[in-house]
């Protein structure tokens, strides 16, 4: 009987654990406004680099082309909501290719898609972001130009 409970707890516990070590991946579609609009993006995005998303309309005629950049981000998403987490690492991915603009000397990055999996999903109001229970990304591709 002693050994009968004792198997049937270490199996149970055996399910317990591996159903907590499989991986969760759930797809987001978030408004791109809502991470411009926190006070953090507010302070760390410079004002002076402007992000197109999807096929907006330029402000401008391009007069230099600087090349594609890519960028894959990830964050902890411990104690946050999924979308909390996904705002935090949209932020991460647009400072990212804020900083690849300056390095170039441009100021802006247009035609911003998400690219997750390398699959291009162009939006002007929305990203794709993966939330799993440790971390959530995105990932991001665009085209870093100098507008006159």
């Amino acid at each position: 009987m002693k050994k009968g409970l004792i198997c049937l707890a270490l199996m149970l516990s055996s399910m317990v654990l591996t159903s907590m070590a499989q991986a969760r991946d759930t797809q987001y579609f978030l408004p791109i406004q809502d991470v411009l609009a926190m006070p953090e993006a507010k302070k760390k995005l410079d004002p002076n680099i402007h992000f197109v998303f999807g096929d907006s309309a330029v402000a401008g005629n391009v007069v230099q082309e600087h090349g594609p950049v890519v960028t894959y981000r990830k964050t902890n998403a411990l104690n946050k909501t999924d979308e909390e987490a996904c705002r935090w690492v949209m932020l991460s991915a647009l400072l990212t290719i804020q900083e690849r603009a300056k390095t170039e000397g441009a100021n802006a990055v247009i035609n911003i898609t998400s690219y997750y999996d390398e699959i291009a999903r162009p939006s002007a109001t929305e990203y794709e972001c993966r939330a799993g229970a440790l971390i959530a990304g995105v990932s991001l591709k665009g085209e870093v130009v100098t507008l006159e």
